[in-house]
């Protein structure tokens, strides 16, 4: 049997991970502890977000002609990839936040919506809340003027019967 055939059903797996992904971040993993490793691939996972490890000349193959192309350049060394297809921030996030408890986790790079960032952009990215954090602190912030209003319109009722 051919290597090539023997490696094209990785390079498919890793084309269909990143077909409609919203974002890839590469890591450097080395020096985590199985446990560690553990640990961050439980919590990637329930946020829906997809890590894996491949070999970087898959991970090159398969990304050859996408948006993800200029991530080449960044793919040297033990790297694993970190990928959304739903929240663009949310390897970012999630990743930056595990390597602050463990800090052998190193980011590398990452395509966001379509544009190359390097380690400093993706730091800056993974401050970035979620959406659903933004859309709960919108609705927090127009709530409180309706609530006040309530309450001026109640007072307002209250005086007049009395």
């Amino acid at each position: 049997m051919a290597k090539v055939e023997i490696k094209q059903p990785i390079v498919d797996e890793i084309k269909e991970n990143i077909n409609d992904a919203k974002s890839v971040v590469l890591v450097d993993y080395r020096g985590l502890t199985v446990e560690q490793d553990t640990k961050l691939r439980k919590s990637l996972r329930e946020a829906g977000v997809i890590y894996k490890v491949y070999k970087n000349t898959m991970v090159k193959l398969a990304i050859d002609g996408t948006e993800f192309d200029s991530l080449k350049d960044d793919l040297e060394g033990p790297t694993a990839v970190v990928i959304s297809k739903t929240d663009a921030t949310a390897p970012a996030r999630l990743v930056s936040k595990f390597a602050k408890e463990n800090p052998k986790l190193e980011l590398k790079a990452g395509v966001v919506e379509g544009v190359h960032y390097d380690v400093a952009g993706i730091k800056a990215i993974a401050t970035i809340p979620s959406r659903d954090e933004l859309i709960s602190k919108f609705l927090g912030s127009i709530q409180s003027p309706i609530a006040n209003f309530a309450r001026v319109i109640k007072q307002i009722a209250e005086a007049k019967e009395a």
